[in-house]
């Protein structure tokens, strides 16, 4: 199975997996899955780091390539197609860094792997919902550092 992960899908793995349903759990950790990852997600994670919404306990450059050499994913390409079809998708969704996951993964016939509610109905795109998010400890209690 080839997995495109949303942002938050992919934070939560290295942050807070006691957020992942049980399918995305044992989807993520098949040894059979790939795993991959948007430059967009990437970008994503910066962007919270800058605004204080993911605390972490070094620059964000620096954890971002930390957490990338620990994950297993690979880097899902951004293309002029997924940027054409993300304008087309039959979504309400105006976010344009979720329209380009959504096409990414329909250009590349990768399985998104989502809790945004907003995203689970698209045609075209083959969804894995994240269906069940548990409370979360404070972000103070956790450590902030990639696994």
């Amino acid at each position: 199975m080839n997995l495109l992960l949303d942002t938050h899908i992919w934070l939560w793995s290295l942050l807070e997996p006691e957020r992942l349903s049980p399918p995305v759990a044992s989807a993520l950790s098949s040894v059979s899955a790939r795993r991959w990852l948007s430059p967009i997600s990437v970008w994503e994670a910066h962007v919270l780091i800058e605004r204080g919404r993911l605390q972490v306990d070094r620059p964000a450059a620096e954890w971002i390539r930390e957490a990338l050499l620990r994950a297993a994913v690979e880097e899902a390409p951004l293309t002029t197609e997924a940027a054409i079809i993300s304008r087309g998708l039959a979504t309400r969704h105006a976010d344009p860094a979720d329209r380009f996951l959504l096409a990414t993964a329909q250009v590349f016939d990768l399985t998104f792997v989502t809790g945004d509610r907003a995203l689970l109905q698209v045609p075209g795109v083959t969804i894995l919902k994240n269906t069940r998010a548990r409370r979360v400890v404070p972000r103070s209690r956790r450590s902030p550092s990639p696994p």
